[in-house]
């Protein structure tokens, strides 16, 4: 049997077995939610059960340290956020190595996160909560569910643009996302950059202050919130993006079929809707198009800490 042969057969038998989706930031996270929508169709799709397994902790590394030690046959994906990336230029001291050790399989969906403040902070918009940094530097303080993950990136670039020192409190051992937002609202936290979809309940009830979203659009679950661009930081965009990894050495064909399949069940109404209705948008690229998309996020993490300490 040929090289072109053996792929093929790898492919048409993928998945033989049940396949499971690991995700790094613990149970009623987007990352979460995201996985326990997908896993549904692709299981109907392939005939297999699709487990989603919460692996939280470590800053949201303890998950794709499982995922790289798995064995790279397809049957353990990586469900986890642009942290993905952020973690290979702002952690060094990992299990693993994110760029190396594992094949960027598809992209999911994106989305903007929304900074917020509790009603502690005293704070009603962006330009406020500038103002009240700048006037007592290195006092305020923001949380994140830890170093290298997207809420963490997302307050270091805000706090780069707008030109204000603040203390970064480290996160609780759980890095749930719940922790940041209970600082928040009780004010042991001043501010932090976190899902919409997570803190829509909070704002609603009054208890969280949405001062501006992170992208260049407005979202349109929080269509009255204004962007942070056009609240006063210049230029600001700070998306939230999902994607599916495998461990490296998966075989080709695999990949190329998760690829398609994942590609699939995205195009679906369903899935495009329940996307929608969270507020991200369905992103699209070839599987070679999103490993360089990848590539490209490491590299603009790692210019940011240049620029944090220069």
């Amino acid at each position: 049997m040929t090289h072109a042969e053996k792929s093929s057969a790898l492919e048409q038998n993928y998945p033989a077995k049940p396949v499971h989706i690991v995700e790094p930031f613990g149970l009623g996270g987007g990352p979460d939610l995201l996985a326990r929508t997908l896993a549904p169709k692709l299981s109907e799709l392939w005939g297999q059960p699709v487990p989603v397994e919460n692996q939280p902790g470590a800053g949201a590394t303890a998950g794709p340290a499982q995922v790289a030690k798995s064995p790279a046959d397809g049957y353990t994906l990586l469900l986890n956020t642009s942290a993905q990336a952020y973690g290979a230029a702002f952690l060094k001291n990992l299990p693993y190595d994110p760029s190396k050790d594992f094949i960027p399989v598809a992209p999911l969906t994106s989305q903007p996160y929304v900074l917020i403040a509790g009603k502690p902070a005293g704070v009603t918009t962006v330009g406020e909560l500038i103002a009240a940094a700048k006037a007592k530097p290195g006092k305020l303080r923001f949380g994140s569910t830890g170093l290298g993950t997207g809420t963490h990136l997302g307050v270091v670039k805000f706090n780069l643009r707008a030109g204000i020192n603040a203390v970064d409190v480290p996160p609780q051992p759980t890095d749930a996302i719940a922790d940041i937002v209970a600082g928040t609202i009780e004010g042991h936290l001043t501010y932090v950059i976190a899902p919409i979809s997570i803190v829509l309940p909070h704002i609603r009830d009054g208890e969280l202050l949405p001062l501006g979203v992170t992208t260049a659009r407005r979202s349109a679950l929080l269509p009255l919130v204004p962007t942070i661009a056009e609240a006063g930081v210049a230029g600001f965009d700070f998306p939230i993006w999902y994607g599916i990894w495998v461990p490296a050495g998966t075989p080709g064909a695999v990949v190329d079929k998760l690829w398609k399949d994942i590609g699939r069940v995205l195009g679906g109404p369903e899935l495009r809707g329940w996307i929608t209705q969270h507020g991200g948008e369905p992103m699209s690229m070839t599987q070679p198009e999103f490993a360089r998309f990848v590539h490209a996020e490491i590299e603009s993490a790692a210019r940011l800490i240049s620029f944090r300490n220069p």
